[in-house]
């Protein structure tokens, strides 16, 4: 964490290191506020959120951040207000008051992100440093002033719909009953974990209304004696790929991996490593292709709420489906019944098996990344450098959804058929997103 907000300082430095350089050009920088959004997913990563909680965080942070845009450039952007569920009213920029909207938009985005992440004050050093550049290019203290008071107005109009999106009920929600049956999910090697939020289908959802807006299919019915059956089939299909994995099919799965909190066990000794999460994956893949578009700040904020939003329901949608079926990962049903050492290449997550949760938030987010920033964006996604792991490049998002889909598989944590299936149900979650949403005028 300390290393990245001293690269987080170093970054403000360069933008700052011309003596007389003007406010409203250093904050006009896109590429601030991906920096921004970096320093919300360290914080995420750092306090050991799922992946289906961080996406929570992202999404009314992004949108946050957001509706401060829309309030400050109304001729080109739509508020979101009376366009998804829930969402009734939001501040509006007081009349004659002179706004850094770019700096509001960060600070909006911070506050939100920190009240719906905690613990308090995980944004203050980075809200900090904001305040710092702002002072320093020169900013006047009254428009300082009028940017942060707007800023904070946003912020509470996203908490108040926030809090009502059914979260805190869903934190005394019963847990996950364990019933060793045949085919049913139970906890996984190494750490035994139990199942991790059985009821986020229960969230609110922001576009879509319903579990039912988007159709998908039962997963093969459970059988590992008929030789025919589809089921037998898949299972051994991820046997004997995750026994030969070539260099190739392994760099996928480990490229894509994206697990928040891998348990690491070395004799007597046990420590986690951690990494973003899935939607962190595509946080920082947003990003990096807004810059390689020369996307402005405001398309930017755009790119990065429409798909958090995507990200936030594709979660919705697969959680739903997930606790519905409650299927066995490969690794249970391998292990009972065919090589009780056998282990897959990546650590399965505690969770059950169908449907496949990257998959599904990857294909969405593909779509709302190129209904935003456009089709076949060819980029370098550097997103794993951090964590030593090589940089992979993709001619488009759903290319990169695609290859998403299989490292799973490669994996040895998810079917073929269910990873397949759930790339197409989560490109639908992601196109009624980018339908539905009218957010550039």
């Amino acid at each position: 964490m300390k290393r990245l907000f001293l690269y987080i300082s170093f970054i403000l430095f360069v933008l700052s290191s011309c003596k007389h350089a003007d406010y409203k050009k250093v904050f006009r920088n896109p590429e601030l506020y991906s920096n921004t959004v970096h320093a919300l997913n360290a914080v995420v990563m750092g306090n050991n959120f799922s992946p289906v909680v961080a996406s929570r965080n992202y999404a009314y942070a992004n949108i946050a951040a957001y509706e401060v845009v829309a309030g400050g450039d109304p001729k080109h952007y739509q508020s979101l207000v009376g366009q998804v569920n829930g969402f009734t009213v939001v501040a509006h920029p007081p009349k004659g008051k002179n706004i850094c909207y770019e700096y509001a938009a960060m600070l909006a985005f911070c506050n939100v992100g920190e009240l719906v992440t905690f613990p308090a004050g995980s944004m203050k050093d980075y809200v900090d440093s904001l305040r710092d550049l702002a002072l320093e290019n020169g900013m006047p203290d009254e428009v300082m002033k009028n940017s942060e008071d707007f800023a904070n107005a946003v912020a509470k109009s996203i908490m108040k719909w926030s809090i009502k999106d059914n979260y805190l009920q869903t934190r005394t929600g019963e847990k996950y009953t364990i019933k060793d049956s045949a085919g049913r999910w139970v906890p996984t090697p190494p750490a035994y974990t139990d199942a991790i939020e059985p009821h986020w289908g229960e969230i609110r959802r922001i576009v879509l209304k319903s579990p039912t807006q988007v159709k998908f299919d039962p997963p093969p019915a459970y059988n590992v004696k008929d030789t025919s059956s589809k089921y037998y089939k898949e299972v051994k299909l991820i046997q004997n790929t995750g026994d030969h994995l070539n260099p190739e099919q392994t760099a996928i799965a480990d490229f894509w991996d994206d697990n928040p909190g891998k348990l690491n066990l070395n004799g007597h000794m046990m420590y986690v490593s951690k990494k973003f999460s899935p939607g962190g994956h595509w946080m920082s893949i947003t990003g990096i292709a807004a810059k390689k578009v020369n996307a402005d700040f405001n398309t930017t904020v755009c790119a990065y709420a429409k798909t958090s939003i995507a990200l936030f329901d594709a979660f919705i949608q697969c959680w739903t489906v997930k606790y519905l079926y409650k299927t066995a990962r490969p690794e249970t049903v391998i292990n009972a019944n065919f090589n009780d050492r056998w282990r897959p290449h990546l650590q399965t997550p505690p969770f059950p098996e169908y449907s496949c949760g990257h998959c599904t938030i990857s294909a969405a987010a593909a779509e709302a990344l190129t209904s935003t920033l456009g089709n076949n964006v060819a980029y370098t996604d550097t997103s794993e450098l951090e964590f030593g792991i090589k940089s992979r490049s993709f001619k488009s998002f759903r290319q990169a959804a695609a290859e998403t889909a299989l490292s799973r598989f490669y994996g040895g944590i998810h079917f073929h058929n269910s990873c397949m299936v759930s790339t197409g149900y989560g490109k639908a979650v992601g196109q009624i997103v980018a339908d539905q949403l009218k957010m550039q005028k």
